[in-house]
This record gives structure tokens, C-alpha cells and sequence, in this order.
């Protein structure tokens, strides 16, 4: 919920932009163009595009999977930072957000690397594994219905190989996580669940990472 660090103050952000970002042009665009959007808020941060780009390089992804297409700027972070031949099966339901990530896909040069699966994410992921998709995948980003993260979660284990990274989207949730205001909130009760459950669950090594509006970072054991 937030294209943003998550409590970081606009000018030490604007120090930490000035100093480490390498946005792409086409990124740049499609960011600008998103914040007229009127779900500009569902955007990932610039700084959070780019540290899982170089998580994707650093454990030398080649396949990976997105839940949670929106316009693209996640999908086309992950892409570029695939090799040659590197494959990324993009999960969304809205043809209308991902005709905006089509179009920036073919402007970045990553169209040809990305498989759009239009339909709930769990039948894609669960289709991924009875066709014997289980442990070849390398990286996940998930960005999509809070509800569902821990079942998108489970898949997700079966799907990406040892040593392969999960990576969740919004778990600090704008700070509603501790906020006592939002206990009626089904979304903010379900990133809580789904925090706690990660903490204890000795199948993945962890970090939840204060960047955007909080990113866990996984590493199936």
C-alpha cells in the first residue's frame, strides 16, 4: 500500500534515491504514468524493483513466478534481471492493469520473457505442480490478494527449489500490522497470520526487510 519506504522520512528517502538508485528509463516512465492511476497506491517502490533485481542475479534465477502482475514494474525488475532464455509466469485476473504491463513489457525488451497466466493465481500455480513443476522455479514475488498470501505461499514452497527465494510484498501493510484501529480488517489480520506463521516456519531461512511497505524475503531450506 505504499510506493514508498514505509516510515522513512521524505528527505533521508530522497538521500537514499540520490545515492543508489539506477532506475531505468522505461521504469521511470511507467512509474510516472501509474501514480495517475487510480491504484497508483499498489505500485512497488523504485528502491524495492531494484533490490529484487539483484536478488534475482544474485542467486542466478533463471525461472521465476509473479502473483501480482498490476502495471508491471515488478515484472519487468524481475525480467531484466533474468539471463537469456530466463522465463518469469506472471499471475494476475485484470486484463486492464496488465494491457499497461504489456506495453511497457515491449518497451523494456522483456515481452518475450514473460507468460501471462489470466486467471486466479492459485489454479495457475496449482497446474504448475501437477504438471511436475515442483522445485524449478528459482524466485517468487508475491503482490496480490492479503487473504491468500499463505496459501499462495504454500504453492509456492512446492514450486521454487531449495535455495530459491520467496519473496511477499506489504507485510508491515502502511503500519496497520500494529495499529489496533484495523483488527476488524481482514487484510491486516491475514498479514499479521501470516508474519507470525513465517517467524516459526523452519522450511524457509528469513528477513523481512523494512523497504516499500515491507518486504519478506525467504529462502527455502
Amino acid at each position: 500500500m505504499s510506493t514508498s519506504t514505509t516510515g522513512l522520512p521524505d528527505d533521508l528517502r530522497d538521500y537514499l534515491l540520490s545515492v543508489s538508485l539506477r532506475e531505468p528509463d522505461v521504469l521511470r516512465r511507467l512509474r510516472e504514468e501509474t501514480a495517475s492511476h487510480e491504484m497508483a497506491r499498489m505500485q512497488i517502490s523504485p528502491e524495492q524493483g531494484q533490490l529484487m533485481g539483484l536478488l534475482v542475479r544474485a542467486i542466478g534465477a533463471r525461472r521465476a513466478i509473479e502473483v501480482g502482475v498490476f502495471t508491471g514494474y515488478s515484472s519487468i525488475a524481475v525480467a531484466r534481471a533474468l539471463p537469456e532464455g530466463g522465463r518469469l509466469l506472471a499471475c494476475d485476473v485484470s486484463a486492464e492493469y496488465t494491457a499497461i504491463a504489456r506495453r511497457y513489457w515491449r518497451e523494456a525488451g522483456v515481452e518475450d520473457k514473460i507468460d501471462l497466466r489470466l486467471k486466479p493465481a492459485n489454479e495457475t500455480l496449482d497446474q504448475l505442480i501437477a504438471d511436475g513443476g515442483a522445485g524449478e522455479y528459482d524466485f517468487a514475488f508475491v503482490d496480490a490478494d492479503k487473504e491468500a498470501y499463505d496459501s499462495y505461499f504454500e504453492r509456492l514452497l512446492r514450486l521454487v527449489r531449495p535455495g530459491g527465494l520467496i519473496t511477499v510484498d506489504n507485510v508491515l501493510w502502511s503500519g496497520r500490522v500494529i495499529d489496533p484501529g484495523h483488527d476488524d480488517d481482514p487484510d491486516t489480520l491475514a498479514i499479521r497470520r501470516f508474519n507470525e506463521k513465517l517467524l516459526g516456519d523452519d522450511r524457509v531461512e528469513l528477513s523481512m526487510v523494512p523497504i516499500g511497505d515491507g518486504l519478506t524475503i525467504a529462502m527455502k531450506s
